[in-house]
């Protein structure tokens, strides 16, 4: 298990934002009037991803309500965030399933069940309702915030508009572990029309990740015109990886070759880990990872190979 500093932010009771406006727990809605896009900001995907808590409350707290068309705030594995332990903060990141990967029509039509999975079901016409997705994340490791979404012009031009983070992790052929929620129904196809996206904000338990979250998600609003722009520093040229491979881990004997953390760049064939008597190597030059596992859980995602493009 990795170190972090410290627990700079602890999660607040939030059982008085459960009643909303949508019939769904936790999920508020709010209508200007006015013809304009439906923005939806999704905050505890991850029970212990708390900088969306923090942005969702911030907007709840002081009342924002869109200038031009609609916004809904939601909190989604409420469960898994009313979990958390401080002397196990990592294992609250969900109860059973990782609510990021069941969005497949396969997993919320069928038959299994969990926590994560009632809870999808229930938030899946919150989503489809909207046209603009804002999915907040966090890491477990204390690295540069960055922004993940489809190679889809369409992400890709609200990224750049955005500006903050300024690096972009872009999956031109989806994930390759699950379905995330950015990629539910047409938000995984080339024709949608609107954007869906993660941030990644930075470590999980630091108060400044919550300030890039903020950041972030008022950058977002005002690009659909939802609130006026904020004051923000000039944005810096973005810095644009591809995902190339989602390694899983298929054995609890996993391991990196060295201590990591994310964004380490190996040459190709450079050996990046080992499990089973298998090896995972660079797979060209400059190979960077990307969220690295802090420990071997086997069917959990080991490490993303990417290239800077």
């Amino acid at each position: 298990m990795n170190s972090f500093d410290a627990i700079e932010v602890m999660p607040r009771d939030l059982r008085a934002y459960r009643q909303g406006n949508t019939g769904v727990d936790y999920v508020h809605r709010f209508e200007s009037g006015r013809p304009g896009p439906h923005v939806l900001i999704n905050a505890l995907t991850h029970g212990n991803e708390f900088c969306g808590m923090t942005v969702v409350t911030h907007l709840l707290d002081r009342q924002v309500r869109p200038l031009k068309g609609t916004l809904t705030l939601s909190f989604a594995n409420i469960e898994a965030y009313e979990s958390f332990d401080p002397v196990k903060p990592f294992d609250s990141r969900q109860i059973v399933h990782n609510m990021n990967r069941i969005w497949s029509a396969e997993l919320l039509d069928g038959v299994d069940d969990s926590p994560e999975l009632r809870r999808a079901r229930a938030m899946r016409e919150v989503v489809t309702a909207a046209d603009h997705v804002l999915d907040i994340h966090s890491t477990a490791q204390d690295v540069e915030p960055f922004w993940v979404y489809p190679a889809y012009e369409r992400n890709g031009q609200v990224a750049l508009s955005v500006g903050t983070p300024q690096i972009h992790l872009v999956m031109p052929n989806g994930l390759g572990s699950g379905t995330p929620l950015i990629q539910h129904g047409a938000w995984g196809t080339p024709h949608h029309h609107g954007a869906a996206m993660v941030v990644e904000c930075g470590q999980h338990f630091k108060k400044a990740t919550g300030d890039v979250a903020l950041a972030s998600t008022l950058g977002f609003l005002a690009h659909f015109g939802l609130i006026a722009a904020p004051n923000a520093a000039p944005a810096l040229p973005a810095k644009p990886f591809e995902l190339l491979q989602t390694c899983m881990i298929t054995s609890d004997d996993f391991r990196f070759v060295k201590p990591v953390k994310g964004f380490e760049v190996f040459q190709k064939d450079e050996l990046i880990a080992t499990q089973g008597g298998q090896e995972i190597r660079a797979l060209c030059d400059d190979c960077t990872i990307l969220m690295p596992a802090r420990e071997a859980i086997v069917g959990r995602e080991a490490v993303y190979l990417a290239k800077p493009i």
